[in-house]
């Protein structure tokens, strides 16, 4: 590729032209001023960055060494404890303290809501996810199985529409009760008599507004409609304010492994928050289209015009500490650490937005929003602090203009919470429990402990509950509430909608003032959750924070497993796996519905990807599985996979030539080189094989 030679680094030529161009300018920065201060910032904080990650490799070696010399021993949490405070593992509590009183938006410190996550890349999946702050009721009962049974054929069936409006006037009832009777029976919109007047938040060019839990519906009155004709009341639709935010994902939902990648990534960063991306696709035939909703135009109760935002706020993942890219070359010649170069470049666009250069702002109160995933610890975190002041200077930005949301997903920032929000907490806006990726961080720390238990036992081990309860009240005690989001992991199962609605309405109840969800319509769903529990209520009543003795209970097995149970979970494993590494090495697809070995489709990153390859690693490494019998079930899984791929455009057959197919070789070295990669990670692998398959590609 072309490079530009400037400050001792050798930047892509296409990323440095976009840079200055798209960013720089507007913004009023001196390109050579800008460059010298990005070298500056790389070398000051490139050794950190190594060092941390030596630290890591340190940490587990010493953990390994400890499991593997009480192994067949019962845990024992009291020298658990002792022996990983004595290594600097478990570090001292801070003492009690809260967050800064940053301005923050009302989205994040006050409103209790969805959350999406949308890989960067697909452009038409991130603006549907920004426009997916206002969603239709009626549709999403309507489309899914949220009734208990999915729609028959394409045609439009009366008796399903009947009892979509009946649930929706149940959600009316139960959410905005009437003086009297019941909106079943209301007969025009004239007749609208709030129990509680307050509830009445103005008119829409379409019908009227109602808030509740901090969240507008707003009723869309049509009498031409074709629902609005057969209503007694003239209602059309019900819309919900559902995804509120939106995290815009640069880390496990995509494949970005060069530079190149990470333009398009970029570009599709600075399209969103700039206001001007567009998707053009076909859809049945017809060409389409996308771009970012308006706002909605409304009259407040006292007759005010005014308007409510249209689109979810923005913040933005960017990647961790391990990986680096090859976008920008340092003196000699290794690839910058992909983590600072994405905090660079996507505050750097978020800066347009501070400083008013975009069509509609993202954030009211001037904030730049990033999430940092896969911190392990304390002096991670400080790390990621001191890095952020850094940008901060080289972009010109008031202190504390980047504000941070942490992934509590790592066992060692877990165990040290409080310590960890500690060290952000002048910047802290957000905590997330990730079932996925603390799973696989669990399966590697207790690596050499014992053969963990089944991957669907995990979710019944005690640490779980632990890990779940500790970081929504470890998040309160440090002033979280009412200034921050406390969230939990994603929903996914995108087409199993009764079932989400059972369940998922679990974790507002748990105090959680977000939820992560796969789609838009999920989060019309899910925000039903948010009528039903008040959130902010709720917290309030919560328990003390369970203690860490739980949380330090490797989820290792208790006894022994049948031969048919074995074949039956490497089997989960290998499918789940080859599932998900044939699209993302061979169509760079970091994140889709693929389906599971019982053909149900589930949302796949590399999150789940760690799981499973560390599971079999795992089982591999005590003998409750050969190397024989895991080539064995890769391979017979790889023809499954074919066959559940076989009306895919364009789809390269793993099996029988398995050794010539990149995401086989992918999936082989995932498990038998799985011990060794770092915290059980699996980006190293696919990074390399995609880049592989990316370069055959191109040759071909």
């Amino acid at each position: 590729m072309a490079r530009m030679q400037i400050a001792g680094l050798q930047v892509d030529d296409a990323l440095a032209h976009f840079l200055e161009a798209e960013i720089l300018a507007p913004l009023g920065l001196d390109p050579a001023a800008f460059w010298h201060g990005f070298a500056a910032l790389i070398a000051r904080f490139t050794p950190q960055n190594q060092s941390l990650l030596a630290t890591r490799d340190h940490l587990q070696r010493q953990i390994d060494a400890w499991h593997r010399d009480r192994r067949g021993q019962a845990h024992d949490p009291v020298a658990t404890r002792e022996f990983l405070r004595a290594n600097g593992y478990l570090l001292p509590e801070p003492e009690p303290f809260t967050i800064a009183d940053l301005p923050v938006d009302p989205e994040v410190a006050s409103i209790a809501a969805p959350q999406l996550v949308v890989p960067v890349l697909n452009a038409r999946y991130l603006l549907n996810a920004a426009n997916a702050r206002w969603g239709s009721l009626y549709d999403a009962l309507y489309g899914t199985d949220a009734l208990g049974d999915l729609p028959v054929g394409s045609a439009y069936d009366p008796a399903r529409g009947a009892r979509v409006i009946a649930a929706g006037r149940d959600f009316l009832d139960r959410t905005f009760p009437l003086r009297q009777g019941s909106w079943a029976d209301l007969p025009d919109a004239d007749a609208i008599r709030l129990a509680d007047p307050a509830q009445a938040a103005g008119t829409t060019q379409q019908g009227l507004l109602f808030r509740h839990h901090g969240l507008h519906v707003e009723l869309v009155f049509d009498r031409a409609h074709p629902i609005g004709q057969s209503d007694a009341a003239g209602i059309a639709d019900i819309r919900l304010e559902a995804a509120v935010t939106t995290i815009v994902d640069l880390e496990d939902s995509v494949a970005a492994v060069d530079a190149a990648d990470k333009l398009a990534a970029y570009r599709n960063w600075l399209g969103v928050i700039r206001g001007d991306l567009m998707a053009r696709f076909d859809k049945g035939g017809d060409r389409q289209i996308r771009q970012l909703d308006g706002d909605l135009s409304c009259t407040d109760p006292d007759g005010h015009p005014g308007a409510l935002r249209g689109r979810s706020l923005l913040f933005v993942r960017n990647v961790g500490l391990l990986m680096t890219s090859d976008a920008v070359l340092l003196p000699d010649g290794s690839e910058v650490f992909e983590g600072l170069l994405d905090a660079v470049v996507t505050a750097a666009i978020g800066a347009l937005d501070v400083r008013g250069h975009t069509r509609w702002r993202n954030s009211a109160v001037g904030a730049i929003y990033i999430v940092k995933p896969k911190l392990h610890g304390p002096a991670e975190c400080a790390f990621v602090n001191d890095v952020m002041d850094g940008v901060e200077d080289l972009l010109h930005l008031p202190r504390h203009t980047i504000r941070l949301g942490l992934m509590d997903e790592e066992r060692r920032t877990s165990a040290n919470l409080a310590a960890c929000i500690h060290a952000l907490r002048q910047r802290i806006v957000f905590i997330n429990t990730g079932f996925l990726d603390r799973t696989g961080d669990e399966i590697h720390t207790a690596m050499q402990a014992g053969p963990v238990v089944r991957k669907g036992e995990m979710k019944q081990a005690p640490w779980l509950d632990a890990y779940e309860r500790r970081n929504v009240a470890v998040g309160l005690a440090c002033g979280l509430g009412g200034r921050a989001q406390i969230g939990k992991g994603m929903w996914a199962a995108p087409d199993q909608m009764a079932a989400m609605l059972a369940e998922k309405g679990a974790h507002p109840a748990a105090g959680a003032s977000t939820a992560w969800v796969p789609s838009p319509t999920t989060a019309v769903l899910h925000a039903l959750h948010y009528h039903a529990t008040d959130v902010f209520a709720a917290q309030r009543t919560l328990a003390e924070a369970p203690g860490l003795d739980a949380l330090l209970t490797p989820p290792l097995a208790g006894g022994t497993w049948s031969e048919r149970e074995i074949i039956e979970e490497l089997e989960n494993n290998c499918q789940s796996l080859l599932g998900y590494v044939v699209r993302w090495i061979d169509a760079g697809i970091g994140c889709s519905k693929v389906p599971d070995i019982a053909d149900i489709g589930l949302m796949e990153d590399r999150a789940t990807l760690r799981i499973s390859s560390q599971h079999i690693v795992n089982w591999l490494l005590h003998g409750v599985v050969t190397r024989e019998q895991v080539l064995d079930a890769l391979r017979r899984m790889a023809a499954r996979v074919d066959g559940q791929n076989a009306d895919t455009a364009g789809y390269r057959p793993m099996a029988p030539e398995w050794q010539a197919h990149p995401a086989f070789r992918a999936a082989c070295d995932l498990v038998f080189d799985g011990l060794t990669q770092p915290s059980g990670y699996t980006e190293p692998v696919l990074h390399r094989w995609r880049r592989r398959a990316k370069a055959e590609q191109s040759a071909n």
